[in-house]
């Protein structure tokens, strides 16, 4: 009967240290780390971690935000530990699902958590469309401009190679040939 941590960050500046020292005090046996977004289902520690743990073992997390994101697949992860007969607890919301009570404390903070997931990404659009609205473009800037398709033009005219054109201008061939070919 182990006790697994499951620590996770979302970003790579982050620090796990916090979660680690508390998973230390309650003598965690065994610990999984990463630093990847909750929303990414695809998470290779938690993978590992959740074919790790056996009958009887305990999964130990520092917040249900740690283990995921939306409601859906926490309930996941909870029926994944459910079956393997494995008990979920919750450090700094007090949840043990080794009692009901435990266990409908998870399910409401789980749609808690996919609501404050969903308000932020429903911020975040609102300040985008507004960032567009002003004029603000996204993404990459062209790699071909006007001036840059001309002074393609005028390369390839002088008897320029593509191979040449591309070292000149820090291009691609396919964007050499691009410009090349646009009207």
């Amino acid at each position: 009967m182990a006790l697994v941590g499951y620590a996770r960050v979302s970003t790579l500046g982050q620090s796990l240290d916090v979660q680690i020292e508390k998973f230390r005090t309650v003598g965690v046996n065994k610990l999984f780390e990463e630093k990847k977004s909750g929303v990414d289902t695809q998470r290779p520690a938690l993978r590992q971690c959740l074919e790790y743990v056996r009958e009887g073992d305990t999964l130990i997390i520092s917040r249900i935000d740690r283990l995921a994101r939306s409601a859906e697949d926490l309930l996941r992860i909870v029926r994944e530990l459910d079956a393997k007969q494995v008990t979920l607890k919750v450090l700094d919301q007090s949840i043990d699902t080794q009692d009901a009570a435990g266990k409908a404390f998870l399910g409401m903070l789980a749609v808690f958590a996919e609501f404050e997931t969903n308000i932020r990404k429903e911020r975040q659009m609102d300040g985008i469309a507004k960032a567009k609205a002003k004029g603000t473009r996204f993404g990459r800037k062209p790699a071909l401009t006007e001036e840059t398709v001309s002074s393609i033009r005028a390369m390839r005219g002088e008897g320029e190679t593509v191979p040449a054109i591309m070292v000149k201008t820090g291009l691609s061939k396919a964007t050499v040939y691009r410009a090349l070919a646009s009207d």
